[in-house]
């Protein structure tokens, strides 16, 4: 077996084409917020397969909110999927076509009644890149004010609570929080906060 060893990515990028073909597609669901589609496709070993592909019609959002405290929030629901409680940032979904920020700030409103004067996007990321096409983007929301939640159906009985953030960094660290949107967040505003520390 032979195998490559690059100096950067752009030397990857250059070298590597597509190595799947795409024989035939069939949609097999779809409802408004996904689509499921089966390829099939010939492998990069050259052998006939199938491919299962769930394309997400909204961006994912995910906020964190630092006051100037260093405290931030985090907001508690009971995940349909999972079948289990679970601790994460304020996100949501970010339909396709509209502006990200906009749904960002919207997530935050709805779900924790803060607005924020500052917001900066700090992080993209693929969420299952070997099953979905789903985009995540965190912002960080500074300089925040208090006002009234509005959450959605799906979000009753949403718990928020503010913490301070190293307390929040330390439930990523002990598994507590499995979200990966949080986790990518969390672990992002972590590095920029120690990059700012005083030597």
């Amino acid at each position: 077996m032979s195998f490559f060893v690059f100096q950067n990515k752009e030397t990857v990028e250059d070298h590597v084409k597509n190595p799947w073909t795409v024989v035939a597609a069939t949609n097999i669901y779809d409802n408004p917020w996904i689509n499921l589609t089966e390829f099939q496709v010939i492998n990069p070993a050259g052998k006939e397969g199938i491919y299962g592909k769930v394309s997400f019609k909204n961006k994912a959002v995910g906020i964190v909110a630092l006051d100037e405290t260093q405290h931030t929030y985090l907001v508690g629901q009971y995940r349909f999927t999972m079948d289990t409680w679970s601790w994460e940032i304020p996100e949501g979904g970010s339909p396709l076509g509209v502006d990200t920020l906009e749904s960002a700030q919207r997530e935050l409103k709805e779900e924790t009644g803060l607005t924020a004067k500052s917001w900066k996007l700090i992080q993209r990321s693929h969420l299952s890149n070997s099953v979905s096409d789903e985009e995540g983007l965190v912002f960080l929301a500074e300089g925040l004010t208090q006002g009234s939640s509005n959450h959605e159906d799906t979000e009753k009985g949403m718990k928020v609570m503010k913490l301070p953030f190293h307390e929040a960094h330390q439930m990523v660290i002990d598994g507590t929080i499995t979200d990966s949107l949080s986790i990518i967040g969390i672990l992002r505003v972590a590095g920029m906060l120690d990059n700012n520390k005083p030597n």
